[in-house]
């Protein structure tokens, strides 16, 4: 392994922690926690949770997660190699570096505010396989865990990880698989139901035994580096796989077909020092916890000044809605009838109208005028791109300043399908020459958020879910229930939200209004037809709905694919968003997240008789009443408060 005898004061600068004094193969001074030898343990600001990481097992690095008295990773085996040199094997920890911070920034997903607190730990080891040193950097939050491995030297060298992570017995998983890349339905099993060699697609999501909390597991920060999926093992583990790993999706060897994928399947050598992507633990008591976590954009770069010198109040960076011609019909893509979704997105109040890949049929001349009259209607023009289109460089660089050129605000690049490194680079890359030309971006056929919109505030949305698109889900609302405590657990999704035809299914109206407020997405694009929105008796509040949310709190009643209840607030404003699993019910709302003042409220509710209907109520709300809500199977509800 290149430069594994680094001296110990350049490695140790080189990771940003302060070199200690070393004496006969001991510590001279002093390390900053009361942890025995061949251990380390790191707890949040709270205490409730706790990391740790030991070498006492045979001098085999594992790792281990508790919540209170509950476990929620077991120990569990720590895989990193290069070159094939096992840097878990006969390691032993040299010293650990505590570190501490609590601030806060601007964001834009499911608050308007994050919080980064946590205590960290720089856990240097030396690893037998020759004498190599690394480090393990770990952060424990409130609501989770964040760790990372870093291992000096330069050179041309190949990683490939195998960490575990075992749950307890009991413990309930809702995932999908990966051959429809990050597209899949959801699977609910126990932990020891799932079979050995099923794929994982992160975030999962699971359920302690014993009603001890939830965690997700995840990553983030992917920078020069592959993405990761998980593969059971069949006893209660799943083992981290980076993307060369994985089995190449359908989607992926549809559209690039069986020679790339081979080719991916090779792993990437990677130049000069190595930093990991962070591998994070969610954890917490209960849905919300999961649900308001910050971690993956936590331990993601801040904006990049050079781009974003005011991060997130970038004049060009403006969340909004969209409409969209492509899932409910409205005739061929002409400018005549661009100019008309155009005029009704004005209507509606809606900042953006998106276009499929038909205008690259269009004479240019016919775009700068379909840009010129929607710049009129305060409408921005955003344009989709096939992502095998902006793989070169020079491509890319001439379709960015082109849609910059003709005044487009957005682009949407589709099918990536793949989390090898090469793919995983040109996100970044898409992303860094979009904001050159002040463009904002919305990636489909893509992997997870792993926190890039933090790091370039131009990422709008992903999509990285089953959404309305999909043609062949039977049913809807088990999957609209599930997703927004598993996949949006990395961030904001692209779900296209809203029809009222017969590609609902089973949903009702008032669960197909109620999901466009529950979904995250800065830009918010609409499957509807915006002359069916237009004329849905619940119009008034479709215009009402935001497309970002200062505060989000899960309602207890919640349960994974059964129910999804939320009070979110905009401003003064609150909303009540319900979303129904397949069972019919009723639920008691008590509004004690309200202000201590009167509301006015709109109420859609679903009309009990006809799923293709709703019903509208107005009311007269304070923090002391109980809203009660009837819920058909499919059902939705959503009221919206404004106060008096």
């Amino acid at each position: 392994m290149p430069n594994a005898h680094w001296n110990r004061r350049e490695f140790l600068s080189a990771i940003g922690v302060a070199p200690l004094a070393l004496a006969s193969g001991r510590l001279a001074g002093p390390v900053l926690g009361n942890v025995p030898a061949g251990a380390a343990r790191i707890s949040s600001p709270n205490g409730r949770v706790v990391f740790e990481l030991s070498t006492d097992d045979a001098s085999r690095v594992r790792l281990r997660v508790t919540l209170g008295n509950a476990t929620a990773i077991e120990w569990s085996t720590f895989g990193f190699t290069v070159d094939n040199v096992d840097l878990g094997a006969g390691t032993h920890i040299v010293d650990v570096s505590r570190y501490r911070q609590d601030t806060s920034y601007e964001w834009r997903g499911v608050h308007s505010r994050a919080r980064d607190n946590f205590q960290g730990a720089k856990i240097r080891l030396l690893a037998s396989a020759g004498g190599a040193e690394f480090m393990v950097e770990v952060r424990a939050y409130d609501d989770g865990v964040a760790f990372r491995t870093i291992v000096p030297g330069g050179g041309r060298r190949v990683v490939e990880e195998s960490t575990m992570f075992v749950l307890p017995a009991g413990t309930t998983a809702w995932y999908h698989d990966l051959r429809g890349h990050y597209e899949g339905s959801y699977n609910k099993k126990d932990i020891e139901e799932i079979p050995a060699g099923d794929w994982v697609a992160p975030p999962v999501t699971l359920a302690l035994p014993h009603r001890a909390g939830y965690v997700a597991i995840t990553e983030a920060a992917v920078i020069d580096y592959a993405g990761m999926a998980l593969q059971a093992d069949g006893a209660r583990g799943l083992r981290l796989q980076l993307g060369h790993a994985h089995p190449a999706s359908y989607p992926f060897t549809l559209r690039y077909g069986q020679e790339m994928a081979a080719r991916l399947a090779q792993p990437a050598p990677l130049e000069g020092p190595i930093t990991s992507p962070w591998r994070v633990v969610m954890v917490g008591a209960d849905l919300d916890t999961l649900v308001n976590c910050d971690i993956v954009h936590n331990v993601s770069p801040p904006p990049d000044p050079r781009l974003f010198p005011r991060g997130f109040e970038t004049d060009w960076v403006r969340p909004g809605r969209a409409v969209w011609k492509y899932l409910d019909g409205g005739g061929d893509g002409t400018l005549d009838v661009m100019k008309e979704f155009t005029r009704l997105a004005a209507e509606l109040g809606f900042e953006y109208n998106l276009l499929e890949g038909f205008w690259q049929r269009w004479p240019e001349a016919d775009l700068r005028e379909l840009v010129e009259y929607s710049k009129q209607r305060n409408v921005g023009i955003w344009l989709w791109k096939h992502s095998k289109e902006i793989r070169d460089p020079a491509e890319r660089e001439a379709f960015f300043r082109h849609a910059q050129d003709v005044g487009a605000v957005g682009v949407k690049l589709d099918f990536f399908d793949h989390e090898a490194k090469e793919v995983m680079d040109l996100y970044r890359a898409a992303l860094e020459d979009a904001a050159q030309h002040r463009l904002m971006v919305d990636f489909h056929g893509a992997n997870k958020p792993t926190g890039e919109s933090r790091t370039w505030p131009n990422e709008m949305t992903r999509e990285a879910v089953s959404g309305m698109e999909r043609r062949s889900m039977q049913t809807w609302s088990a999957h609209t229930t599930t997703i927004p405590f598993t996949r949006m657990l990395a961030g904001h999704l692209d779900f296209t939200p809203m029809l009222f035809g017969e590609r609902r299914r089973e949903t009702s109206w008032a669960h197909q209004i109620a999901t466009a407020a529950m979904f995250t997405s800065p830009v918010l694009v609409y499957g509807a037809h915006p002359k069916s929105m237009l004329e849905n008796p619940a119009v008034e509040m479709i215009k009402r709905i935001p497309s970002t949310w200062d505060e989000t709190r899960v309602l207890p009643m919640s349960g994974i694919g059964e129910l999804a209840a939320f009070a979110k607030r905009k401003g003064q404003d609150w909303f009540v968003v319900i979303a129904n699993g397949p069972t019919a019910r009723y639920v008691d709302v008590q509004l004690s997240f309200l202000a201590t003042r009167a509301y006015d409220a709109m109420l859609v509710r679903d009309d009990m008789e006809n799923p293709a209907a709703v019903k509208i109520e107005s009311a007269r709300l304070r923090r002391a009443d109980t809203l009660h809500v009837d819920l058909r199977g499919g059902g939705g509800f959503i009221a919206g408060l404004s106060p008096t």
